[in-house]
């Protein structure tokens, strides 16, 4: 396949999704701060157990940078214990609220008007995130145009031959494959967001470890 119709096929992906799901409205959360959380307690961990840790946070009134701040460590563990690997996660999110202290004053609004890349660079220096935690933080949380590139993504790209290796292939690659070929004018963060999510949805779904491709939406597609 040429690189135009790889191009072409994300188009064509987006517009199957689309049609079979409709809009996600992900990711779902209350307020930025809480995505911000939920985009740590995520790793390595199915979203209903997030969605656990995050009641717990919410029932103890913690969902905020002062009160995370201020809590014991090992009081957070067992509030975010649903979520798995708590006592990493709890380093991780101390670790983000330290430095959203000392860099923002705790103020997402000056978190929203940095520069992209300046950003994203800031928060890749924090300990425990990586590439997928901070583009989540900065295209749902922050409203920057970042495209983000999860297993799922790699899987169904992989599996639809797409890009050989996906798995191997590095994160950068991937996201600047999307970036190039989806942009319909200019960077979007809606757009970005929208196919994301379906792009998840259909992970969840069919694009499982053991596919169910038999009624999977893009068993139709011709590549």
């Amino acid at each position: 396949m040429t690189d135009k119709n790889k191009g072409n096929i994300l188009h064509v992906i987006y517009d199957i999704l689309l049609g079979e799901f409709g809009h996600m409205n992900w990711w779902p959360a209350k307020s930025d701060f809480e995505v911000m959380i939920g985009a740590i307690l995520t790793q390595n961990t199915a979203w209903t157990n997030v969605e656990k840790a995050i009641d717990n946070l919410k029932t103890h009134d913690l969902l905020s940078f002062e009160a995370i701040y201020k809590i014991d460590s090992n009081l957070l563990k067992e509030h975010i214990r649903p979520s798995g690997y708590y006592n990493q996660k709890t380093l991780k999110i101390k670790a983000f609220i330290n430095f959203a202290k000392k860099e923002y004053n705790f103020s997402i609004d000056l978190m929203k008007k940095e520069n992209t890349y300046v950003m994203r660079e800031k928060l890749l220096t924090i300990f425990g995130i990586g590439e997928e935690t901070a583009d989540s933080i900065l295209l749902y949380a922050l409203k920057k145009p970042v495209f983000v590139i999860d297993a799922y993504t790699r899987r169904i790209l992989e599996r639809h031959n797409i890009i050989e290796n996906a798995f191997k292939e590095k994160y950068e690659h991937i996201q600047r494959f999307f970036t190039a070929n989806i942009p319909r004018g200019k960077a979007n963060v809606s757009l970005y967001n929208e196919y994301h999510a379906l792009i998840v949805k259909t992970g969840k779904m069919f694009c499982k470890k053991t596919p169910q491709c038999d009624d999977c939406p893009l068993k139709k597609l011709q590549v």
